[in-house]
């Protein structure tokens, strides 16, 4: 079984295909089997975004795999799951989707040093397909230059 603090899953999609402008750390409201299986390292955060519903946020696509060890209690693997943030944090992601062209979108799940599931998410903007050229290019030359400073 995994040590709780080095389950990080990190969505690598989200920094290719977004461009993000500002992060949030979010605790997510979660059943019992859902932690048990997460602590084991079993989710995914592709194609993970999050939306409001009442003013309240929600994320999507979230996969945590059903616990082994789980009876007819287990959850659902996809299912919307409720993040928990500040009210003033909400309010200013709220009016930031009304901008266009601007997504929440999960980057990071990891369990904190109290042992609480968190899910960090980005305000972010879409990249363009020769945005994510330019990224591509920008990353391999940042490669390049710490290659050659650690001769």
């Amino acid at each position: 079984m995994a040590d709780n603090r080095n389950i990080s899953i990190r969505n690598k999609r989200a920094t290719f295909d977004y461009e993000i402008l500002d992060t949030y750390t979010a605790g997510i409201v979660l059943s019992g089997t859902e932690i048990k299986s997460l602590r084991q390292g079993k989710a995914s955060l592709v194609d993970c975004y999050c939306y409001f519903h009442r003013h309240e946020l929600f994320v999507r696509g979230m996969n945590i795999s059903e616990y082994h060890w789980g009876t007819y209690n287990n959850h659902i693997p996809k299912r919307d799951r409720k993040l928990l943030l500040q009210h003033r944090e909400l309010v200013k992601l709220e009016r930031a989707l009304q901008d266009k062209g601007l997504t929440i979108v999960g980057i990071k799940l990891f369990i904190n040093e109290r042992g609480l599931a968190k899910l960090q998410i980005g305000l972010a903007r879409g990249r363009k397909s020769f945005d994510k050229r330019e990224y591509l290019k920008e990353k391999d030359a940042r490669r390049e230059m710490d290659r050659h400073l650690k001769k």
